[in-house]
């Protein structure tokens, strides 16, 4: 394959690199020629996308749907305090393209699903996970492994992080390590557990050099290893992973062969609604307190939750507890229980539970604490 002149102004840009023995100026080339896509314009997209676009990576896929929130800027730099309210994706670009504005960053707005997956990765020659889910983690795994891409995958939570090569012919996959996904709610999210800001920086970095180790064809990428990260100690060790044999997707017998419904595979609701669980909105549980008739409220968040956001519950049983303490629940099975946690989601799982344990008329507060503080209260913090 022929590739790609520098010019004078990027011969320039990238002296650091070219003086390099393991990058010099065909390995610049390379990178000018190579297009990677980064999944997800947040924490661990931040680093990444930055860090390509400042070596000269040539094409930069980016996907993601969201807006842009204050509470994102403690971590995700590409974003900036006049960026709030904005789509994540225009900041990004507008950002990458004032790092490096000889690489194309191409846009997609979308989120990304069984649908449309195989298809926006089948374009690049990288991809990086910058995810914080497990659907899209199982999602992103599978449609590598099928389309052939490496997966250059990295996590964080509170103070720690991992960070792997999957998908390569020479390695595992994601589902070797992880064939199956914990139960919903077992695993908070980060913004229900918190994150050091400066620690996505680092994985993110991290899984950047990867990607450019991938391009270069230089180094010992992370295959068949997984770099444990803890901050709090600043710790690094690497556990050996093994390519599994009867692993469902990239084993010698897979019976994953196309892309699935992985909200499903992960014990979720469809994606933009719980149909299965009856709810309330934020506006009518205000106006059955303005009436004098506010039902038994039940918040299924963690007690420092509570402390940094309330609506006034009756009570606290954190939802990984639930089920052993259903005894514990003040209310009466024949009252109606709102339940109700940050943004609907643990709630919902609440409300099955309580519903299997007779409380018949548990409903589930859709949008939670999030949705009171847009349409009610707007002096109920966000987290």
């Amino acid at each position: 394959m022929s590739l790609p002149p520098l010019s004078s102004d990027e011969s320039r840009r990238y002296l650091r690199h070219l003086t390099l023995p393991e990058v010099g100026l065909d390995g610049q080339k390379k990178l000018k020629a190579s297009a990677v896509l980064v999944v997800g314009a947040g924490g661990l997209g931040s680093p990444i996308a930055m860090y390509l676009a400042a070596a000269g990576v040539g094409k930069i896929g980016l996907v993601d749907y969201d807006i842009v929130d204050e509470t994102n800027l403690q971590r995700q730099l590409l974003h900036g305090t006049r960026d709030v309210g904005r789509n994540k994706l225009d900041s990004a670009c507008d950002r990458m393209r004032d790092i490096n504005p000889h690489v194309t960053v191409e846009p997609h707005p979308v989120r990304l699903d069984s649908h449309n997956a195989l298809d926006i990765i089948a374009k690049y020659d990288v991809v990086a996970d910058g995810t914080d889910n497990f659907p899209t983690r199982y999602l992103v795994n599978d449609a590598c492994v099928i389309e052939k891409k490496p997966n250059v995958y990295g996590s964080v939570f509170r103070f720690e992080g991992q960070v792997s090569v999957f998908a390569h012919p020479r390695g595992p996959c994601y589902r070797c390590v992880h064939p199956t996904p914990p139960p919903p709610g077992l695993v908070p999210s980060c913004a229900e557990g918190g994150v050091l800001g400066a620690l996505p920086g680092l994985i993110g970095t991290l899984q950047a050099a990867e990607v450019l180790k991938l391009l270069l064809h230089t180094g010992s990428p992370l295959l068949g290893r997984l770099l444990l990260v803890d901050m709090l100690d600043a710790s690094f060790r690497s556990l050996t992973v093994r390519r599994d044999e009867n692993c469902a997707v990239c084993g010698s017998k897979p019976t994953i062969t196309r892309l699935i419904d992985y909200q499903s595979f992960c014990g979720l609701p469809p994606v933009g609604g719980r149909a299965d669980v009856p709810h309330v909105t934020v506006t009518e549980l205000k106006a059955l307190r303005d009436a004098g008739r506010g039902p038994f409220v039940l918040d299924v968040r963690k007690p420092y939750e509570a402390k940094i956001a309330s609506l006034g519950a009756d009570q606290l049983i954190p939802v990984g507890d639930l089920r052993h303490r259903l005894s514990e629940v003040r209310a009466s099975p024949h009252d109606t229980v709102v339940v109700h946690c940050r943004s609907g989601g643990r709630s919902a799982q609440a409300v099955r539970l309580l519903s299997a344990a007779g409380f018949a008329k548990a409903v589930n507060l859709e949008g939670g604490i999030l949705a009171w503080s847009d349409k009610i209260d707007p002096s109920v913090p966000r987290y």
